[in-house]
């Protein structure tokens, strides 16, 4: 019963019998052809039978075993390898189909090779989550074929597992590596070394493009017979939250991921370089009411308790409140505080709504608004048009690009520090910002 279970016929097999077939139909009115057609069928069912017995031998088989983290970066390519070892005799054809998670949509992922005796083959691919959750990999399926590769044997693995998928961790070295060394600077992406209003002294250096001439230290010049300058400290312990609107502004999906989970991924880096920096992180998220949170602190532990609270964040996408996410932070934040706004207006109606509570919280914090431009809208308002109709989507696609500027200008306004970013450029031009407010003394 297991033999006809796991027995299948290839498509090598439909094609001989079919011939086969057709050669019986030209034989039946030609006797002569009736010995030959005999002999190569009785052929073809010797190869079947042999076929058989070989792929279902008892010792034969082919180990397998997949790699994969145990936890998957969200926005990232996560990398998985599949490992296999033959323990049949000669060289066999098999095909190898994965059963990756069901968010994945991909129903053929499947992989062709010859293995030979004793071979170790590697098959290597790569998988993007867009959403963050449980992911449930299944079983790793095998199909074997020998000579005519008309009967294959089905091998199953059950190698079925529930690997969590969190916010963006992969890139937080990298990201921790750009904010304290130049390598920013060397992408055209910040000027770095811009000396901080605090007064705490650091140490004596050589001058460098983009130090401040005003810091040279004479003395020491003098001394050393280079230009040597003062550097100053940026002020430590201060709170950084990450404040995440979960409304129905933040569902739009670019690249496959949504404002949301773009705002969570680039929460998690800024967190991860603020402690790096002695900085306390926390994070808070808002919808109707204030839901998730983690209050600033800097112990050894913070940067997993906001892991797990940002990957446990769960939304129904109702409509923002900003007066709730105002009064948490009257109650909550008893010192003055950096606060990262991730949020989207796309109309200076929606602003005027929340505005007033935007501007006390300013009033007791520095606070950062970054919200998002339709990089869809904006290539349209950058192409040019060749038609009618498509002046028509350019000045539409133009006019709410002006918006935005009108919204980013109607912020400044006020006092209140804005990002005005496409998605895909979230991370990095947040990180620039929160170091240009850490060195210009702001918060």
């Amino acid at each position: 019963m297991k033999l006809i279970r796991n027995l299948y016929f290839g498509p090598n097999f439909y094609r001989i019998t079919g011939l086969l077939i057709g050669l019986w139909i030209v034989a039946y009115p030609l006797p002569f052809l009736l010995f030959p057609v005999q002999i190569i069928s009785l052929l073809y069912a010797v190869v079947l039978l042999w076929e058989i017995v070989y792929l279902f031998r008892r010792q034969a088989n082919i180990e397998a075993q997949r790699e994969v983290s145990d936890r998957l970066s969200n926005g990232d390519a996560n990398p998985v390898q599949i490992k296999l070892l033959s323990l049949y005799n000669s060289p066999v054809k098999i095909e190898v189909l994965d059963e990756i998670p069901a968010q994945f949509q991909l129903r053929n992922h499947s992989f062709k090779a010859t293995i030979q005796p004793l071979e170790e083959l590697t098959w290597d691919y790569h998988l993007r989550p867009v959403k963050r959750g449980p992911y449930e990999f299944g079983k790793l399926r095998i199909y074997v074929s020998f000579l005519s590769h008309s009967i294959q044997r089905a091998l199953v693995h059950d190698l079925s597992r529930t690997v969590k998928t969190y916010p963006s961790y992969l890139d937080l070295r990298r990201y921790e590596l750009m904010a304290f060394s130049d390598q920013l600077r060397l992408q055209g992406q910040k000027r770095v070394r811009q000396i901080a209003v605090s007064k705490e002294f650091e140490k004596i250096d050589k001058y460098v493009e983009g130090d401040d001439y005003r810091r040279i230290n004479w003395k020491a010049t003098a001394r050393t017979g280079d230009l040597m300058v003062n550097h100053y400290r940026d002020e430590r312990s201060q709170n950084i939250l990450m404040a995440i609107d979960k409304g129905r502004a933040m569902k739009m999906p670019f690249g496959g991921m949504s404002l949301l989970d773009y705002a969570i991924n680039a929460s998690l880096m800024i967190s991860n370089v603020a402690l790096k920096k002695g900085d306390r992180a926390g994070m808070v998220s808002v919808q109707d009411k204030v839901q998730g949170q983690v209050l600033p602190e800097s112990r050894a532990s913070q940067m997993m308790r906001i892991m797990e609270a940002l990957y446990a964040e769960k939304t129904a996408y109702k409509e923002t409140d900003m007066r709730a996410l105002y009064r948490w932070c009257s109650y909550s934040l008893k010192e003055r505080s950096l606060i990262m706004l991730y949020s989207n207006f796309e109309s200076l109606h929606a602003l005027k709504r929340q505005l007033p509570y935007l501007k006390l919280i300013n009033r007791s914090h520095r606070l950062l608004l970054i919200f998002f431009l339709n990089e869809e809208v904006e290539d349209i308002s950058m192409k040019e048009a060749n038609s009618l109709q498509e002046v028509y989507r350019k000045a539409l696609a133009e006019d709410f690009v002006l918006e935005k500027r009108r919204i980013a200008h109607a912020l400044q306004r006020e006092g209140i520090q804005t990002l005005l970013t496409r998605p895909e450029d979230l991370n990095i031009k947040a990180l620039n910002k929160y170091l240009e407010i850490k060195q210009r003394g702001l918060i």
